[in-house]
């Protein structure tokens, strides 16, 4: 038995995740479960307590459609077994196309896995996986055919050499690990600015228009009361080089600011520090579209 989960509510729990799955997804193209056996020895181990731990693992396969116009027709389809420990280890999920090569799809199956390592501890994600797929397979296909189309090599082009910056605004940020997510990612995106914790909270990142994008993909998933994008800006750079890109950043690194409001309850933030801040580089502007009112 591990500590935080007992092997009977994994089992409860990976039984829920199956019914809302068949709710959901109630036609077989969409959702199959392709071992019956295991689900029904999964039910009598729940549901009886001196039945057997269940010898085989439950699989289904799950179909996706992505979302993107010229993809309607292509599916991806995943094929998915959760381990006996499932949620307490991850799902085991093997995404399958016709239309990717080998090569683009060990490239799609690593960076599922990765998704779910960094965001589904203990938690059923199955739902989450099928998300990430719908939302990000149809690139994969676009990376294989952008030699042969000519528009596809053009938009990855032009999106490799624009600059972008994002202003998010959220309704507080106080919580640990969405702080150290915040840091860790935009150090791994190569992007800069500065995160203010506490009460609004406001992230502000730069850099490559792609690695934002992502950022914000990755942020945005994490359960916010409210979180937006209050301004963007984009610069398309000719040539497009690093030298480029350094050229257009207001900030060095990504850093947390705490403009401490003194003598208020140490989470609302002195929003004249904040001000002076950006004023010093270059952006005293956003202050008017985050609060609205004239910095002073």
């Amino acid at each position: 038995e591990t500590a935080g989960m007992t092997n009977r509510e994994a089992a409860e729990i990976q039984i829920s995740e199956l019914d809302l799955l068949s709710s959901m997804f109630p036609y077989e193209e969409e959702f199959v479960v392709t071992d019956q056996l295991a689900v029904a020895e999964l039910k009598q181990y729940v549901e009886n307590e001196s039945a057997d731990t269940p010898s085989s693992k439950v699989q289904f396969t799950l179909n996706v459609k992505p979302e993107v116009s010229s993809a309607s027709m292509v599916e991806f389809s995943m094929a998915c077994a959760l381990p006996f420990k499932y949620p307490t280890v991850l799902p085991e999920i093997t995404v399958r196309s016709s239309l990717l090569s080998r090569s683009q799809l060990i490239h799609l199956n690593s960076d599922l896995k990765t998704y779910l390592m960094q965001n589904c501890s203990g938690e059923p994600c199955v739902l989450s996986a099928r998300e990430w797929v719908k939302d990000h397979a149809a690139a994969y296909i676009d990376k294989e055919l952008s030699g042969s189309s000519v528009t596809a090599s053009n938009a990855t082009q032009s999106e490799d050499i624009a600059f972008t910056r994002l202003w998010i605004y959220s309704h507080h940020i106080y919580n640990k690990q969405k702080r150290k997510n915040i840091i860790d990612w935009a150090k791994e995106l190569s992007l800069s600015g500065f995160c203010m914790p506490g009460k609004p909270g406001v992230v502000c990142v730069e850099g490559l228009q792609s690695n934002c994008e992502e950022f914000w993909s990755r942020v945005r998933r994490l359960t916010w009361k409210r979180i937006l994008i209050r301004h963007r800006e984009d610069v398309s750079l000719e040539g497009g080089g690093h030298v480029e890109i350094e050229k257009q950043r207001k900030f060095s690194t990504l850093e947390e600011k705490c403009f401490d409001a003194h003598g208020a309850r140490g989470n609302h933030m002195d929003l004249g520090q904040l001000y002076r801040f950006l004023e010093e580089k270059g952006c005293a502007g956003i202050f008017q579209m985050y609060f609205g009112v004239e910095g002073h």
